[in-house]
């Protein structure tokens, strides 16, 4: 591989034994890094895409039964995903109450006893959407990990290449141009990879934060709409 007149495959191999094992591991953080990259962006657009659809059935359909079933169908969406859970709880809510009508309950504990389900309704809702952050989340850190280390690794196997520079003109009692430049330049490359893969990494963390707190402010919001609806209509 050459750029202008710089031949990196050469400057690779010519490298010290420790800059090589620099490259691999700044390699290893790139290929993981990419990785993450490619998997958080299909789940997130995905998450976009279907979670709109989803909220687009919910506030056309006059039937929470109906959107649950909608729901079920879109497994890549996480406001679909916390109302199916809001959903089941509200059943066991209402099966509960249904028993308890049955048994001759008072009216006034009636409605006590829907307004603690709805308690438990929005606890429910609150833990999926705890899940729901945690799992968006997964991975991204290595990308903040990867950032943050990899110049420095870099740098570290630069520094240790031209010290071997400078250890090698010593030993030949050479200090003219010709004999320093190949080895600080091969030495450099570490720097360059180093940044090559921190910098992606930190758009991807950036981008992905951004992305992932829009979703966590739709679910809050998707989470205290439902809260309404259900509290509307038992009052």
């Amino acid at each position: 591989m050459v750029f202008g007149e710089i031949d990196l495959i050469n400057m690779i191999r010519n490298a010290g034994l420790m800059v090589q094992l620099v490259l691999l591991l700044l390699l290893f953080f790139s290929v993981t890094s990419w990785t993450i990259i490619l998997v958080k962006y299909r789940y997130i657009r995905r998450a976009y895409r279907e979670s709109a659809f989803f909220t687009d059935i919910f506030w056309e359909s006059r039937d929470l039964a109906v959107a649950f079933k909608e729901a079920k169908e879109l497994t890549g969406s996480p406001v679909a995903r916390i109302f199916r859970i809001g959903y089941i709880e509200l059943k066991k809510m209402s099966q509960s109450q249904g028993n308890s009508d049955a048994e001759g309950e008072v009216n006034s504990l009636t409605l006590r006893g829907k307004l603690g389900g709805i308690v438990n309704v929005e606890r429910s809702l609150q833990r999926a959407i705890t899940t729901e952050v945690t799992r968006m989340t997964q991975m991204i850190p290595f990308l903040a990990t990867t950032g943050n280390t990899t110049p420095f690794i870099g740098l570290f196997g630069t520094v240790w290449g031209i010290m071997n520079s400078f250890h090698g003109i010593g030993l030949k009692g050479s200090a003219s141009l010709a004999a320093v430049a190949p080895g600080i330049s091969e030495a450099l490359v570490a720097t360059a990879a180093g940044l090559a893969v921190a910098i992606p990494a930190v758009i991807a963390f950036n981008y992905f934060m951004q992305k992932m707190k829009i979703i966590e402010s739709e679910l809050q919001s998707f989470s205290a709409d439902f809260l309404n609806i259900i509290e509307r209509d038992i009052r």
